[in-house]
């Protein structure tokens, strides 16, 4: 029975709330799981958990829509793909998008989206506060890779595997692009007079795979490839090969170190400790001495003051 149980509630149980009961003054209504276009896109992004719910007061409403991914980069490829063509930047989060009505954005490894209201950013640090498991790695440095020349805006996505590949450049074969390697893609499209133009730049993990798929690359009907340290960038037949040539060249891998280490401070340093230690022993003495002298003090004042008796002498029964 105890089983039985546990088998019926479980459904209820992974599927663990992540909107809250109310934003600012709208209370939630019935969650549910609305059904995903792309499921394949959804995993790749490391999907875990996703509901929506209406929140009413009185007779407005909006529909919140939450998304767990499995950390910040695929947070930010979802970002990418959901984000509205006609979206422009909005202050509410590092990486936020908002329409009239409309508001997207993340907080690590969250996807929330916001429609018919936008919450203020009071209501929007409640909800915050109420998540779960929440990742603050540091956002991928790819898409500062793409050139800002002619750059259509809301065109870039960010490629984790080969159904975002199909689905978004495909062109380029998922063998060639070699997501087995640990790749990880940026795409976006750029205007030119002559027509426009898609640029992909693909990460890999070491400097050698980028020199081994470069080739490949570059054996595509069309394309043209650069390679920069561990990036490999991919324009495939240009209309305009000259400006094609010119995003290739804005194209420049830049080593940065990120230090996640733990850094010390002076409550680590053995030196510090003994000193302290050391300080606090003299504050102890310091503290007994004045207090004996208080007390002797008193004691000596009292007994002034009742001509030499003891004011609290000890009674004694000399049992033999």
């Amino acid at each position: 029975m105890k089983y039985l149980l546990s088998a019926l509630l479980l459904p209820g149980l992974s599927m663990a709330a992540i909107l809250p009961d109310s934003i600012g003054a709208y209370q939630r209504g019935t969650v549910s799981q609305p059904t995903l276009d792309n499921r394949p896109i959804w995993d790749e992004c490391g999907l875990k958990n996703w509901e929506s719910a209406v929140y009413q007061n009185g007779k407005a409403k909006f529909v919140a829509t939450a998304y767990q991914l499995g950390d910040t980069t695929g947070a930010l490829a979802a970002f990418d793909w959901q984000r509205p063509q006609d979206a422009r930047p909005s202050t509410a989060s590092k990486l936020a998008a908002e329409t009239a009505g409309s508001l997207l954005l993340v907080n690590g490894n969250y996807l929330f989206s916001f429609s018919g209201y936008k919450p203020t950013t009071a209501e929007l640090d409640a909800v915050a506060a109420a998540l779960l498991n929440v990742d603050s790695t540091v956002l991928p440095a790819l898409p500062g890779y793409l050139p800002s020349e002619g750059l259509v805006a809301n065109s870039q996505r960010y490629v984790l595997g080969p159904a975002g590949l199909q689905k978004f450049a495909p062109a380029i074969p998922p063998s060639v692009a070699a997501f087995h390697l640990g790749a990880e893609a940026q795409l976006a499209v750029f205007h030119n007079r002559k027509g426009d133009l898609s640029v992909a730049v693909f990460n890999y993990p070491t400097p050698q795979m980028a020199i081994q798929q470069v080739a490949d690359f570059e054996k595509l009907p069309g394309a043209l490839a650069k390679r920069s340290g561990p990036l490999v960038a991919v324009v495939l037949s240009p209309p305009d090969p000259d400006f094609a040539e010119r995003l290739l060249s804005q194209v420049r891998y830049q080593a940065q170190v990120t230090r996640d280490e733990y850094v010390l401070t002076r409550r680590d340093n053995i030196g510090n400790l003994v000193l302290n230690a050391c300080v606090l022993c003299g504050i102890l003495l310091i503290f007994c001495l004045v207090s004996g002298l208080a007390v002797g003090g008193v004691k000596a004042y009292l007994r002034h003051m009742r001509h030499g008796q003891e004011p609290d002498g000890m009674i004694t029964l000399h049992l033999q």
